[in-house]
Formats: C-alpha cells, structure tokens, sequence
C-alpha cells in the first residue's frame, strides 16, 4: 500500500493495528468500525457480492444502502471469492499479517479454506482471532445466528410489549450491537494480553450470551432469585415512576429512580404533602402501590405540556424526557453540544455519520475514509499483499 495508507500511518490510539475484517452485516462490521474510529487500519474482505447490507433498501442515499453505510466507514475493501485458490492465498496473507482478524462466518467456516483460528495463528502465533456467532461454537453451533432469532430465543421478546398484547421486537438489532460492542471488548483485552506476553489467542462472543448478560436484572431475577419475568409495557418491575407518563399534550418519560429524586418530583407538580405519605414514602412503597399513585402524578402533569415538564423537572433533577422520534433525538445531542454527525469522506464522497460514542482527550476518534465501494482498494491491496514485505509497512 502507498506510504501514507500502509497500517500505522494514521493516528488513534489504535495505531499500527492492521485488522482483516471477514465479516459481513452488523455485529462484526459494527465492531470493525469502532476499531477503525480508534485509529487501527481495517481491510474489509467481501466475497464478489459484496456485504449483504449493501442492498438491503430502503433507505440510500444516493444509489447506497444507508444500512452499508451507517457501520462501515473508515475502512478498504478488497473482493474476494475464497473458492478460487489465488483470492484465498491473498485472504491467507491478510490474515498472517493482521494483528486482529475478525469474522462470523458459521463455526468452522473457514477451516476449508485455511482461514480457521488453527491454520492463521499457525502461520501468526500473534493474532487476536474474534469469532462472532449466534449461539457459540458448541452444539449451537449449526443454528444460523440472527438478531431476530435471538430476541426470541433469549426471552426479550416475552419482556417487549403490552402486558396483553404480542410480544415485539426492539426497534433495532441489538444484540447484534452488543455483541459487536463485546467483540471489541474483547479484541482490545487480547490486544493487551499480546502487549504484555507475545501471545495471541481466540475470542469467541455470541448473540445469545450477549444477550442474557445484556438483560441484566432481568437475567439476574431469574438466575439469583428464581423469577421469571413478564411483559409490563414500558412499567419497570422495581422502581415506580419510571416510564412515560401522559401531559397536557404528549406523554413524557419520568424516571425517579430513589426517594430524594421522588420528593424534587412532588416538589415541582405542587404535591409536596406525597413526598411524605406513608404510602409512598419508599421506593419499594411506590412500587407496590403504582395503580394508586399514577393518577396522582397524571392528574398533576395533565396541566402542563411534555415540554413545559422536561425544562421544569431536569432544572430541579429530576430525570425526564420527552419521547422523540429519531431526529429529535439527533436535535437532543445537538441542544446538548454532543455534535452528534460527523461528515466522513470528502467531495461527492462525503457521508454524515454517526459520532464514535467515545471521546478521548489525547487521541480522540477519526473518521479517515467513507464507507468503501465493493473491491475499491482490490489493486492495491493485491500489490500489497503479493509483495516480499515486513509486516509493518
């Protein structure tokens, strides 16, 4: 690759890491991507498709799937069909090179072609192989992982909803992005343990247990406490209020989580006397007794409208907030100096993205490349890959 592209030339404080990213969809392009903000150098591989989500539409912008783009700036792409044996000496070479490989092909995919943890620390005892799989690499290991399945699977779904109604999906995929989440965890861990001894090794993450930790109380009711939990809408089953709430005009999300926050609540409705009733003196009071207190609150918040609430309830501190749709959420982090879209690429190129969520006050994210086009760096990542060179570049 040409010196100013070749790994370790970026800053970050992922400099130098070169990562072969044999994934497609979200859960491991997500992670790549986070990888990528933090300064490694990502070598997108694709089969001669390219990544499913690039058609995966609507929405685009332009001709492109706005899925493809939200997880996979920051990266090169090189085609490559690993049945045909010169793509996969150059997938091998890749992989002998990375310091970080990442891929959710089915468990042992890609031992046929000499891509499998095995045969790549064989060749790189020092690689960080990040598998990412549905329900792991044990006798789940033949059943197709996708996020829907999981949120079925793991009890989400049974926790989504009305408390007479279906069971629902969330709104997005999100174990796959906690699972992406996870797998970059896990990469930096090992990347760590490589500083420190020299070794590499395997980290293994799946939807299913990324879920069950990711349901958290819930996970823990039934584990440490032997309940199963149920469907309550948008109620919380330990803490009361905490869930939207209806105003004179739109409902609101108010969110007292301990007895002090409570009190500033009844302060600010001018029921201060509640605060005080034995009834609702605890959160554990309020909880057992939500049916008598939610009309208390609605009564007093049907006088003023949701946004009227939120500018008078947060200045008291007292956690609220308006139910927004997706750009007034984007509008939030803009009141709030969060600078929420970054523009990546330049030129016709140029794609407002998402912030990285992590700031670093010494080496902060970068948003080097656009999401690539299908094999837009194949030639000179073929040059690269084909010649004598060292490792670093």
């Amino acid at each position: 690759m040409p010196d100013d592209t070749a790994p370790g030339r970026g800053g970050g404080p992922l400099s130098g890491v070169l990562v072969a990213d044999f994934s497609r969809v979200l859960a491991g392009p997500y992670a790549t991507m986070l990888l990528a903000d933090m300064g490694a150098e990502v070598v997108k591989v694709e089969g001669p498709k390219g990544d499913d989500t690039r058609t995966w539409t609507p929405p685009v912008r332009g001709d492109v799937s706005t899925y493809y783009l939200g997880v996979n700036r920051g990266k090169r792409s090189i085609a490559l069909d690993l049945r045909d044996p010169g793509d996969a000496r150059v997938a091998r070479e890749l992989a002998r090179r990375a310091d970080v490989l990442v891929e959710n092909f089915r468990p042992g995919g890609l031992a046929k072609y000499g891509l499998d943890y095995t045969a790549v620390s064989a060749a790189n005892p020092g690689v960080v192989y990040a598998s990412i799989s549905g329900f792991g690499s044990g006798a789940g290991r033949d059943v197709p992982g996708y996020d829907l399945m999981v949120q079925a699977m793991s009890g989400l779904m049974s926790l989504t909803g009305d408390p007479e109604g279906p069971a629902y999906r969330a709104g997005i995929s999100v174990f796959d992005v906690m699972a992406g989440n996870h797998a970059a965890i896990g990469v930096l861990a090992a990347l760590r343990h490589r500083d420190a001894t020299g070794q590499g090794q395997h980290v293994e993450v799946n939807l299913l247990s990324s879920a069950l930790t990711g349901l958290v109380n819930h996970s823990s009711a039934y584990v440490a406490g032997g309940v199963v939990p149920y469907r309550m809408g948008n109620a919380h089953p330990s803490v009361f209020p905490y869930e939207p709430l209806p105003t004179a005009d739109n409902d609101i999300i108010v969110a007292a989580g301990n007895d002090g926050q409570f009190r500033k609540l009844c302060e600010v409705l001018g029921i201060p006397e509640i605060a005080d009733d034995p009834r609702f003196a605890r959160n554990a009071d309020r909880t057992a007794r939500r049916e008598e207190l939610r009309p208390v609150l609605v009564g007093r918040l049907a006088t003023r409208g949701a946004l009227e609430w939120f500018e008078l309830l947060v200045a008291a501190g007292v956690p609220c907030g308006p139910i927004n749709t997706i750009d007034g959420g984007f509008a939030m982090a803009e009141r709030f100096g969060l600078d929420p879209v970054v523009e990546v690429g330049e030129g016709d190129r140029a794609v407002p993205t998402t912030r990285h969520p992590i700031r670093f006050s010494a080496t902060p994210a970068a948003y080097r490349l656009p999401p690539p086009e299908l094999d837009e760096h194949g030639d000179e990542l073929r040059t690269w890959l084909t010649q004598e060179e060292d490792h670093d570049v």
